[in-house]
Protein backbone atom coordinates (compact mmCIF):
# COMPACT_ATOMS: atom_id res chain seq x y z
CA UNK A 1 0.00 0.00 0.00
CA UNK A 2 1.38 3.16 -0.68
CA UNK A 3 1.19 6.30 1.76
CA UNK A 4 -1.83 8.29 -0.33
CA UNK A 5 -3.56 5.26 -0.42
CA UNK A 6 -3.01 5.03 3.12
CA UNK A 7 -3.94 8.18 3.84
CA UNK A 8 -7.54 8.15 1.59
CA UNK A 9 -8.62 5.04 4.22
CA UNK A 10 -7.73 7.25 6.94
CA UNK A 11 -9.56 10.67 5.90
CA UNK A 12 -12.40 8.11 5.32
CA UNK A 13 -12.41 6.37 8.75
CA UNK A 14 -12.41 10.01 10.46
CA UNK A 15 -15.02 11.17 8.12
CA UNK A 16 -17.41 8.43 9.03
CA UNK A 17 -16.24 9.22 13.24
CA UNK A 18 -16.76 13.20 12.33
CA UNK A 19 -20.41 12.54 11.05
CA UNK A 20 -21.56 10.15 14.22
CA UNK A 21 -19.69 12.83 16.34
CA UNK A 22 -21.79 15.59 14.26
CA UNK A 23 -24.91 13.47 15.00
CA UNK A 24 -24.69 13.08 19.05
CA UNK A 25 -23.21 16.87 20.10
CA UNK A 26 -19.58 15.58 20.54
CA UNK A 27 -15.94 16.59 19.31
CA UNK A 28 -14.67 14.15 16.81
CA UNK A 29 -11.01 15.03 18.16
CA UNK A 30 -11.77 13.05 21.47
CA UNK A 31 -12.29 10.20 20.17
CA UNK A 32 -9.31 7.82 19.68
CA UNK A 33 -8.87 5.72 16.02
CA UNK A 34 -6.43 2.67 16.79
CA UNK A 35 -5.46 1.74 13.68
CA UNK A 36 -5.54 -2.52 14.01
CA UNK A 37 -2.21 -4.07 12.73
CA UNK A 38 -2.92 -7.17 14.48
CA UNK A 39 -1.40 -10.05 11.51
CA UNK A 40 0.14 -6.86 9.48
CA UNK A 41 3.88 -7.02 8.93
CA UNK A 42 5.89 -4.07 9.78
CA UNK A 43 6.07 -2.96 6.00
CA UNK A 44 2.30 -2.82 5.75
CA UNK A 45 2.03 -0.56 8.79
CA UNK A 46 4.65 2.13 7.56
CA UNK A 47 2.41 3.92 4.97
CA UNK A 48 -0.32 4.49 7.85
CA UNK A 49 2.89 6.02 9.90
CA UNK A 50 4.04 8.07 7.01
CA UNK A 51 -0.29 9.38 6.50
CA UNK A 52 0.27 10.53 10.02
CA UNK A 53 -1.55 8.11 12.16
CA UNK A 54 0.08 7.26 15.52
CA UNK A 55 -2.28 5.11 17.64
CA UNK A 56 -2.21 1.28 16.44
CA UNK A 57 -3.43 -2.06 17.96
CA UNK A 58 -2.03 -5.51 18.52
CA UNK A 59 -3.94 -8.41 19.99
CA UNK A 60 -0.88 -10.84 20.76
CA UNK A 61 2.38 -9.36 22.67
CA UNK A 62 4.85 -11.65 21.05
CA UNK A 63 3.69 -10.57 17.40
CA UNK A 64 3.82 -6.99 18.67
CA UNK A 65 7.65 -7.54 19.88
CA UNK A 66 8.60 -9.08 16.82
CA UNK A 67 7.62 -5.86 14.40
CA UNK A 68 6.59 -2.68 16.83
CA UNK A 69 10.18 -2.25 18.67
CA UNK A 70 12.19 -1.08 15.43
CA UNK A 71 9.47 1.14 14.31
CA UNK A 72 9.03 2.97 17.76
CA UNK A 73 12.20 3.24 17.43
CA UNK A 74 12.15 5.09 13.71
CA UNK A 75 8.45 6.87 14.94
CA UNK A 76 8.81 7.47 18.77
CA UNK A 77 5.63 9.17 19.60
CA UNK A 78 3.96 5.74 18.46
CA UNK A 79 1.15 5.37 20.86
CA UNK A 80 0.86 1.31 21.09
CA UNK A 81 -2.21 -0.50 22.52
CA UNK A 82 -2.88 -3.98 23.29
CA UNK A 83 -6.17 -5.09 22.26
CA UNK A 84 -6.23 -8.49 22.92
CA UNK A 85 -6.52 -11.09 25.24
CA UNK A 86 -3.29 -10.97 27.81
CA UNK A 87 -1.79 -13.87 29.93
CA UNK A 88 -0.68 -13.07 33.14
CA UNK A 89 3.04 -14.51 32.31
CA UNK A 90 3.21 -11.89 29.63
CA UNK A 91 2.34 -8.87 31.89
CA UNK A 92 6.39 -7.68 32.08
CA UNK A 93 6.63 -7.69 28.16
CA UNK A 94 3.00 -6.08 27.92
CA UNK A 95 3.96 -3.31 30.50
CA UNK A 96 7.17 -2.57 28.36
CA UNK A 97 6.21 -2.49 24.97
CA UNK A 98 2.49 -0.66 24.81
CA UNK A 99 1.15 2.67 26.06
CA UNK A 100 -2.44 1.41 26.78
CA UNK A 101 -3.60 -2.40 27.83
CA UNK A 102 -7.36 -2.73 26.79
CA UNK A 103 -8.01 -6.06 28.36
CA UNK A 104 -7.80 -6.33 32.04
CA UNK A 105 -10.32 -9.28 33.44
CA UNK A 106 -9.49 -10.85 36.26
CA UNK A 107 -7.67 -10.06 39.35
CA UNK A 108 -4.52 -12.52 38.48
CA UNK A 109 -4.00 -10.48 35.69
CA UNK A 110 -4.70 -7.20 38.29
CA UNK A 111 -2.00 -8.76 40.57
CA UNK A 112 0.78 -9.39 37.93
CA UNK A 113 0.24 -6.05 35.97
CA UNK A 114 0.66 -4.05 38.81
CA UNK A 115 4.04 -6.00 40.15
CA UNK A 116 5.25 -5.48 36.58
CA UNK A 117 4.38 -1.47 36.59
CA UNK A 118 6.43 -1.62 40.04
CA UNK A 119 9.44 -3.35 38.34
CA UNK A 120 9.63 -1.26 35.21
CA UNK A 121 8.50 1.98 36.52
CA UNK A 122 6.43 2.44 33.67
CA UNK A 123 2.43 2.73 34.30
CA UNK A 124 0.41 1.66 30.88
CA UNK A 125 -3.37 3.13 31.50
CA UNK A 126 -5.78 -0.12 31.12
CA UNK A 127 -9.47 -0.70 30.76
CA UNK A 128 -11.16 -3.25 32.58
CA UNK A 129 -12.60 -5.83 29.56
CA UNK A 130 -16.43 -6.68 30.71
CA UNK A 131 -17.67 -9.79 28.48
CA UNK A 132 -21.37 -7.28 27.61
CA UNK A 133 -23.00 -10.29 25.88
CA UNK A 134 -22.12 -13.38 28.87
CA UNK A 135 -20.36 -15.03 26.20
CA UNK A 136 -18.43 -18.21 27.56
CA UNK A 137 -15.87 -17.76 24.51
CA UNK A 138 -15.08 -14.71 25.20
CA UNK A 139 -12.57 -13.00 28.03
CA UNK A 140 -13.68 -10.29 29.87
CA UNK A 141 -15.13 -10.15 33.27
CA UNK A 142 -18.72 -10.94 33.99
CA UNK A 143 -21.07 -7.59 34.54
CA UNK A 144 -21.52 -8.67 38.22
CA UNK A 145 -17.75 -8.83 38.85
CA UNK A 146 -16.56 -5.99 37.68
CA UNK A 147 -17.71 -4.02 40.90
CA UNK A 148 -14.95 -5.86 42.77
CA UNK A 149 -12.15 -5.88 39.69
CA UNK A 150 -12.48 -2.11 39.52
CA UNK A 151 -11.69 -1.97 42.80
CA UNK A 152 -8.67 -4.48 43.05
CA UNK A 153 -7.27 -2.44 39.77
CA UNK A 154 -7.88 1.10 41.67
CA UNK A 155 -6.31 -0.15 44.70
CA UNK A 156 -3.38 -1.89 42.92
CA UNK A 157 -2.45 1.09 41.36
CA UNK A 158 -3.35 0.71 38.12
CA UNK A 159 -4.38 3.97 36.01
CA UNK A 160 -7.53 2.57 34.76
CA UNK A 161 -9.14 4.68 32.05
CA UNK A 162 -11.94 3.41 31.14
CA UNK A 163 -14.49 0.06 29.79
CA UNK A 164 -13.91 -1.97 27.13
CA UNK A 165 -16.56 -4.51 25.04
CA UNK A 166 -16.83 -6.58 22.37
CA UNK A 167 -20.47 -7.28 21.55
CA UNK A 168 -21.34 -10.57 20.13
CA UNK A 169 -20.83 -10.89 16.28
CA UNK A 170 -24.05 -11.05 14.33
CA UNK A 171 -26.54 -8.55 16.17
CA UNK A 172 -27.52 -5.48 16.74
CA UNK A 173 -24.45 -4.04 18.96
CA UNK A 174 -25.86 -0.40 19.83
CA UNK A 175 -28.25 -2.21 22.89
CA UNK A 176 -24.33 -3.50 23.84
CA UNK A 177 -22.63 -0.10 23.71
CA UNK A 178 -25.46 1.97 26.06
CA UNK A 179 -24.75 -0.83 28.58
CA UNK A 180 -21.24 -0.56 28.05
CA UNK A 181 -21.91 3.57 28.46
CA UNK A 182 -24.29 2.95 31.16
CA UNK A 183 -21.99 0.87 33.18
CA UNK A 184 -19.04 3.38 32.72
CA UNK A 185 -20.97 6.13 33.53
CA UNK A 186 -22.24 4.37 37.17
CA UNK A 187 -18.32 3.71 38.25
CA UNK A 188 -17.18 7.31 37.47
CA UNK A 189 -15.23 5.96 34.48
CA UNK A 190 -14.73 8.73 31.00
CA UNK A 191 -13.01 5.66 28.63
CA UNK A 192 -15.07 3.58 26.04
CA UNK A 193 -13.05 0.96 24.18
CA UNK A 194 -15.91 -0.02 21.50
CA UNK A 195 -16.28 -0.05 18.17
CA UNK A 196 -14.96 -1.63 15.19
CA UNK A 197 -14.93 -0.77 11.07
CA UNK A 198 -18.71 -2.52 10.58
CA UNK A 199 -20.09 -0.24 14.04
CA UNK A 200 -17.56 2.50 14.52
CA UNK A 201 -20.84 5.21 14.08
CA UNK A 202 -23.22 3.50 16.08
CA UNK A 203 -20.31 3.04 19.30
CA UNK A 204 -19.26 6.84 18.55
CA UNK A 205 -22.84 8.20 18.88
CA UNK A 206 -23.16 6.15 22.01
CA UNK A 207 -19.96 7.53 23.42
CA UNK A 208 -17.16 5.28 22.48
CA UNK A 209 -13.40 7.16 23.03
CA UNK A 210 -11.89 4.76 21.40
CA UNK A 211 -12.44 2.85 18.28
CA UNK A 212 -10.51 0.41 17.28
CA UNK A 213 -10.59 -0.65 13.16
CA UNK A 214 -8.58 -3.05 11.13
CA UNK A 215 -10.64 -3.94 8.03
CA UNK A 216 -11.43 -0.08 6.96
CA UNK A 217 -7.70 0.92 6.98
CA UNK A 218 -6.05 -2.90 6.10
CA UNK A 219 -8.18 -4.91 4.62
CA UNK A 220 -9.74 -8.34 5.01
CA UNK A 221 -7.43 -10.63 6.75
CA UNK A 222 -7.32 -14.39 5.37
Amino acid sequence: MEVEQARERLDEVRAHIARAAKVAGRVPETISLIAISKTYPAEAITPFIAAGQCVFGENRVQEAQCKWPALIEAQPDIDLHLVGQLQSNKSEDAVRLFCTIHSVDRPSLVTALARAQEKHGKRPRCFIQVNIGDEPQKGGCALADLPALLGEARAAGLDVAGLMAVPPAGVETAPYFALTAKLARDHGLEGLSMGMSADLEAAVMLGATHVRIGTALFGARG
